[in-house]
């Protein structure tokens, strides 16, 4: 059987390339894909090929081929169907037919629509940002970069009793979705400051300066971006000691260190899907592209807006415009 996938060739180039694929052995699972989801963030710097080389082990994907910077396949958002007729979450690469472990094939919830669906490797990062934030009932949070991660995380923080959530973006049109996930929303210029956790997502240095500025003395500044081969400056000659401010590093590769143990990866991930049985977060959905329009549409893709949903096939493995919209 022939499988297609889409390949990073080069600095900002993308290719579908063929492969044939092994049949599925013993405790494996062949998946065929009803859509994927395009992690902005993340695959915007594979893209660019601006992982750095001390972090290549680090980044690669649990299921990616290749070496970076290229050529590889990667990504980590799918959501397809097994032969035996399961609809499952795999952290596997674009493609419209795969093999996988089938521990790594996490079943959705009936509850949870196919494109939503692609959003649970960012809700489980979200899910692990908020258990390393640690956060308090009635604390002040600023969430600064209004991106699928900081929303998702920001909706989970303002599930906490008496929490004031406010999200902080250069984006105006960043409003709606911060406000129908339950959260207030400010300009740079007229971001709250005292805030008690701050969870950067922007991946900006101006980001970073906005989150020490608004802190409050003994702050929690949960240090959620990836900046891959750029080096921000970082102003602590300011009020940083003074205000004895805590920077917290929040990486999904490991559960937070108050869940280790108690929590595995897999039970995260299942933890992430059921969470995604609000649909309130269709909000984070944009209208979907076309598997076989990658290349060219990729560039496009990750150069804003929210999660992008790619289908695959036709028939009942296809996913609608109307299904993402409704």
């Amino acid at each position: 059987m022939r499988a297609r996938a889409f390949w990073i060739i080069g600095p900002s180039q993308g290719a579908i390339r063929e492969a044939e694929l092994a049949p599925a052995g013993p405790g494996e699972a062949r998946v065929r894909t009803l859509a994927s989801g395009i992690s902005r963030g993340t695959e915007a710097l594979v893209f660019r090929g601006a992982v750095p080389p001390g972090q290549y082990a680090a980044m690669r994907a649990p299921l990616m081929e290749g070496e970076f910077p290229w050529p590889v396949k990667y990504g980590y958002s799918t959501v397809g169907m097994t032969e035996s007729g399961a609809r499952v979450f795999v952290l596997h690469p674009h493609q419209d037919v795969f093999v996988a472990p089938a521990a790594m094939c996490v079943p959705v919830p009936d509850a949870v629509p196919t494109p939503r669906a692609v959003l649970a490797a960012n809700m489980e990062t979200a899910l692990n940002l908020v258990w390393d934030a640690q956060p308090l009932p009635g604390e002040r949070i600023l969430v600064i970069g209004a991106g699928v991660l900081g929303l998702l995380a920001a909706s989970l923080l303002a599930r906490i009793p008496a929490t004031v959530v406010t999200v902080c973006d250069i984006l105006p049109a960043r409003r709606a979705p911060a406000e129908r996930l339950g959260c207030r929303f400010a300009a740079p210029a007229d971001a709250p400051g005292e805030q008690d956790v701050i969870v950067h997502a922007s991946a900006s240095e101006a980001g970073l300066h906005l989150a020490l500025r608004c802190a409050a003395f003994e702050a929690r500044i949960i240090e959620a971006s990836w900046f891959g081969t750029a080096a921000p400056r970082l102003p602590l000659g300011e009020g940083f000691h003074a205000r004895r401010l805590q920077i917290v590093s929040s990486q999904v590769g490991a559960v937070a260190t108050r869940m280790r143990g108690r929590r595995s990866p897999a039970q995260r991930l299942a933890l992430a899907l059921e969470l995604l049985t609000d649909p309130v977060f269709d909000a984070l959905l944009e209208p979907p592209t076309r598997f076989d329009a990658l290349p060219r549409a990729m560039p496009t893709l990750l150069a804003g807006g929210l999660c992008h949903v790619i289908t695959y096939g036709e028939g009942p493995c296809s996913v609608s415009p109307s299904a993402i919209m409704s």
